[in-house]
């Protein structure tokens, strides 16, 4: 008798959060033959280690393969230590910074640290593409490059795009989608999990798993996540990020802090539940059977646990009940020193010491940008041990000082010396 479930079970769990895939009956075609023949699939999902740290908006994909491994599957979490050579061009307008080796490699041993809070470390199959793309070597690279033609690359929009703006396409970032389609080549993959964006490289693995005589990988795109503000990608760049290595309390104070309408995509994209549970606490909330507060309050919890364990997620969520909702002061606040040279305003009477505001809200991780701190300032959404904040610049009666700040629904304490 199988040991996987049956096909219906199965794209319960799957199809969950799934933008697309391509195609669904080829999808069930082959889970019905690893039911058959007792074979788990080949699910890979690559990840370019161009920065030290995962933020949840990785973990979408790392979720989706953890789905595939709790169904029996084997996952391959792919480190694209090659691929990072080159830089992927989906939706960018310009070329890459290159990285250096050390670099990536730095990046990648991080990125191996992080991934198992989700993935089973021992059936878990971790490779990187510089075993077969550093082995192809010049002829192998002619051939690769000869399955394609130029006006299929250009038909990719960040080219066509490019193109049409005389902006110039770097040749070597023509080679990437080829790269990462010979890496589903190199793997035999029967499944390949990637972020909408990524649809043309995901094709590629198709048509070269094709020309390469074996049969063409069932492709599973899964949403872009919208980071803290609900509009733009989940990037650090932008400061709407929440790393996976953040301390629970400020991971769970982020996660409260998003729209009520995000919330449910957070529930989707970042949890293990199944969309028939989703749509249950949906309807509950809408039915008003469950206040939308608590339902935050339990994607927070559950979230942070995924990273940090249910005893820090509860601490977590009681120290932030303390802190908004009884209004007392949480006992596990992040402290972070700072120099006061480093945000002093300017000079006084003489012994006046003042700091400027915008600039502790961005040493604290806060705001990214002086123009976001002073515009919430302007806002009154900024307090300062309990007080609202009205001036960008700040009087110090002493120090060392310590001030806890809370931005929203998000607090620090800054340790000013």
């Amino acid at each position: 008798m199988s040991e996987f479930l049956s096909v219906d079970e199965q794209m319960d769990l799957l199809e969950k959060g799934a933008a697309e895939i391509i195609r669904v009956s080829d999808l069930r075609e082959r889970l019905e033959d690893s039911r058959k023949t007792g074979r788990p699939l080949r699910v890979k999902a690559g990840f370019d280690p161009t920065a030290p740290d995962l933020h949840l908006g990785h973990t979408v994909l790392m979720r989706k393969l953890r789905h595939f491994q709790q169904l029996g599957h084997t996952v391959i979490f792919l480190i694209g230590d090659s691929t990072a050579l080159i830089g992927d061009p989906t939706g960018r307008n310009v070329t890459r910074k290159p990285l250096t080796r050390e670099e990536i490699e730095l990046n990648a041993q991080t990125y191996k640290q992080q991934v198992f809070k989700l993935l089973d470390e021992q059936r878990t199959e971790v490779r990187y593409n510089s075993e077969w793309l550093d082995q192809l070597g010049y002829a192998g690279l002619i051939g690769l490059s000869a399955k394609v033609t130029l006006s299929q690359m250009l038909d990719r929009k960040e080219f066509l795009t490019r193109f049409h703006a005389e902006q110039d396409i770097s040749l070597h970032e023509l080679l990437y989608p080829l790269a990462q389609g010979y890496d589903s080549v190199a793997l035999k993959s029967d499944i390949e999990l990637g972020g909408t964006d990524q649809k043309f490289n995901l094709l590629m693995g198709r048509e070269l798993q094709r020309d390469y005589g074996q049969k063409p990988q069932i492709v599973l795109m899964t949403p872009i996540l919208e980071g803290l503000d609900g509009v733009q990608k989940m990037s650090k760049s932008l400061g709407n990020a929440i790393g996976i290595n953040e301390p629970p309390g400020e991971m769970y104070g982020k996660l409260m802090s998003i729209s009520d309408e995000l919330m449910w995509k957070y529930w989707l994209l970042l949890t293990d539940l199944r969309q028939s549970e989703v749509d249950a606490l949906h309807a509950d909330v809408a039915a008003g059977v469950l206040h939308p507060m608590e339902a935050k309050k339990r994607l927070a919890r559950t979230i942070t646990a995924s990273f940090h364990g249910e005893i820090a997620a509860l601490a977590a969520d009681e120290n932030w009940s303390r802190m908004f909702q009884q209004k007392e002061a949480a006992e596990d606040l992040e402290e972070v020193a700072i120099a006061y040279a480093d945000l002093v305003g300017p000079s006084g009477a003489p012994g006046d010491l003042q700091i400027r505001l915008p600039k502790l809200l961005i040493h604290l991780g806060l705001a990214a940008s002086g123009a976001e701190a002073s515009r919430k300032i302007a806002e009154k959404a900024v307090k300062l041990d309990g007080e609202l904040a009205t001036n960008t610049l700040v009087p110090v009666s002493a120090l060392p000082a310590r001030i806890v700040i809370r931005l929203g629904k998000r607090a620090k304490i800054a340790l000013i010396s």
